[in-house]
């Protein structure tokens, strides 16, 4: 009976220790400085009933309504759903990168721009004057075949030594290889001397081009002028390219060229000009080109400009080349080079030829904004040019590049790459049906230069308009040509188609700067955010750290759930062999005398019971199985 009392002492203490641990419990739940919710309905009915987001109340306040409920919870969150969206799309656009154009007008003093002028004469140079003539007897002959025409011939002197008649054999050889001809429809015909006349519709012109390994195509053209400029540009091109020494064919005449040069009521010098070589254009002059003396317009105005005037006969020309008679003109930056085919366009002779500028400046925005370049050194482009970089400078750069790797040679109108030459047929025979397949490729961007240079970020432009009057005029002409004659030597018998005047200058000193500026900064991000926010919910920026306060709890909440599940399953977990049969000694020591039946009196002691109401009644019974015995 006294191991019995003490047994149930155990029972007692253990209750007791449970109820101080269980009010301990509760003490430091009380007095804990944060404080989570017991359960996700806590968590959200609390949220509703206190946030400051419209609508969220309305959850709570109907819940005893479940039609009204369902309605709210749908169009709470419907509302969230749209309102995504929105962010959705002005993440969007936040990431394309949107740019503002501004325009900007100021007002300074203007630096002169550069001004290349070209004679439109390509010159019989010494150097090369036998293989132009002996291509010139060549040219006569096949237009006599072809259109029965007997072009007329400057009086030269045949008589030419071994030398000489080599030479032009071996011309006249690669000019059979690449013959002038006819074409019908898919057939190429060579028309022999004396042909019956035929419709000239139904023909086209060009030239034969072939591969080494005869691999042939005709280059035609649905023009007969323009095949027989191209045909001759082609074998001219072949000429100049065999004069070892490009500086032979600089030969300058710049006082029979220009007559007069003043700029801002001032007289040029030799000082204030460059000259090149230009295989169409002949020979060229740029003015304002020395970057250490720059000329800067004071006023606007036509007498604050530059003005010259210009011989234009053509003189010891080469007519198959050039088929327009006055000068070309082009306006660019410094440190540009002239490309007088793009921007280029000519004088008339007889005709004073007044050009007014406006400067116009484009900055663009780099990096995620537009592809452009701010030096080119991002380019996978070889800049060939001894200039800054421009898109044409990088488009010529890529295809003088490919030229060279796949032909073998450099085109002759582009700069030379280290370590190539020039195309030459004695030397390159096939260098011809290279080009021109090349070419094509060009065009069609098949070679990837157009997608390769890109523009640069910087740029200037010259937006020019020109006006045109008769000079010298009828009443003032012979006081001119006579004062041109006496101090220029001027002795030319038709006047009117001799010379012509060009004036260039500022129309105004404004100048035009078109800039770019992100439209869509991240300040501008964060108030088009806070706009739909607020068109949907009508709240404000703490209602967006409500917001994350709540998923903050929700996250915290589901960590400490879990982690009282997993110590609730650790308690309820049934004790381990060594425990019962520590107890069950025990149990033995106090009461040997027991018989086998009292085993169900030792197992209700050693469970672990689920609440204090039902240890009581067990307890009771025990006492009264004691009692009995």
């Amino acid at each position: 009976s006294g191991s019995v009392k003490a047994g149930k002492m155990t029972e007692g203490e253990k209750m007791r220790q449970c109820k101080q641990e269980e009010q301990q419990q509760k003490e430091e739940e009380r007095e804990g400085l944060i404080e989570f919710y017991s359960s996700y309905q806590e968590l959200f009915q609390f949220f509703c009933s206190n946030t400051t987001i419209h609508g969220a109340i309305r959850l709570v306040c109907s819940k005893k309504n479940k039609m009204k409920t369902a309605f709210w919870s749908v169009l709470f969150f419907l509302t969230f759903g749209l309102m995504y969206w929105q962010f959705g799309i002005l993440y969007r656009e936040y990431f394309s990168y949107p740019v503002n154009l501004n325009l900007n007008l100021n007002s300074d003093r203007l630096t002169f721009p550069a001004v290349t002028l070209c004679t439109l004469n390509p010159y019989r140079y010494s150097a090369i004057r036998k293989q132009l003539d002996n291509l010139d007897q060549i040219t006569h002959q096949t237009l006599l075949d072809l259109y029965d025409y007997n072009m007329s011939l400057p009086q030269r002197d045949w008589s030419t030594s071994s030398t000489q008649r080599r030479s032009s054999r071996s011309l006249l050889h690669h000019v059979q290889r690449h013959p002038l001809q006819r074409q019908k429809r898919d057939n190429i015909v060579n028309l022999p001397e004396n042909s019956p006349s035929v419709d000239k519709n139904d023909w086209k012109i060009g030239f034969v081009l072939c591969s080494e390994n005869n691999d042939c195509f005709h280059q035609a053209y649905s023009s007969g002028v323009d095949a027989v400029r191209e045909w001759y540009s082609f074998h001219y091109i072949n000429i100049l390219a065999q004069v070892p020494d490009a500086k032979a064919l600089d030969e300058s005449d710049f006082e029979n060229f220009i007559y007069a040069c003043r700029f801002n009521e001032a007289t040029c010098d030799k000082a204030n000009y460059t000259h090149f070589h230009h295989p169409l254009y002949g020979n060229c002059y740029t003015f304002n080109d020395n970057s250490s003396s720059l000329w800067t317009s004071s006023l606007p105005g036509i007498n604050n400009g530059l003005s010259l005037v210009v011989r234009t006969e053509q003189n010891d020309f080469i007519p198959l080349l050039s088929t327009v008679t006055g000068a070309r003109v082009m306006v660019h930056d410094q440190n540009e080079p002239a490309f007088m085919d793009d921007g280029g366009f000519n004088v008339r002779p007889g005709i004073e030829t007044s050009i007014s500028m406006r400067k116009e400046m484009t900055v663009r925005l780099g990096g995620s904004y537009s592809d452009c370049t701010e030096d080119g050194s991002d380019v996978p482009v070889q800049n060939l040019y001894s200039s800054r970089y421009t898109e044409q400078v990088c488009i010529r750069s890529c295809f003088q590049l490919n030229m060279v790797e796949r032909c073998g040679c450099a085109y002759y109108f582009y700069p030379l790459p280290d370590g190539a030459e020039y195309c030459d047929y004695m030397k390159h025979t096939a260098w011809g049906y290279c080009y021109y397949k090349l070419l094509a490729e060009f065009k069609a961007d098949v070679l990837g230069c157009f997608r390769k240079c890109r523009k640069p970020c910087k740029m200037t432009e010259y937006q020019l308009s020109a006006g045109y009057s008769r000079w010298p005029s009828a009443v003032s002409e012979d006081w001119v040509f006579y004062m041109l004659s006496q101090q220029n030597k001027y002795n030319i018998t038709s006047k009117r188609n001799g010379v012509a005047k060009v004036n260039i200058f500022f129309e105004e000193w404004n100048y035009k700067t078109n800039g770019e500026s992100p439209a869509f900064t991240v300040v501008t991000l964060l108030s088009q955010l806070g706009n739909q926010w607020s068109l949907w919910f009508g709240s404000s920026v703490l209602s967006v750290m409500e917001l994350a306060e709540l998923v903050l709890d929700f996250i915290a909440i589901t960590f400490i759930l879990a982690f009282r599940w997993i110590r609730s399953r650790q308690k309820l977990s049934p004790p381990g062999p060594a425990v019962n049969s520590q107890d069950n000694t025990a149990f033995q020591d106090e009461a040997p005398a027991l018989s086998a039946p009292h085993r169900f009196t030792v197992e209700a002691v050693v469970t672990t019971l689920p609440s204090y109401n039902s240890l009581e009644p067990r307890g009771a019974s025990r006492d009264g199985e004691v009692g009995h015995d």
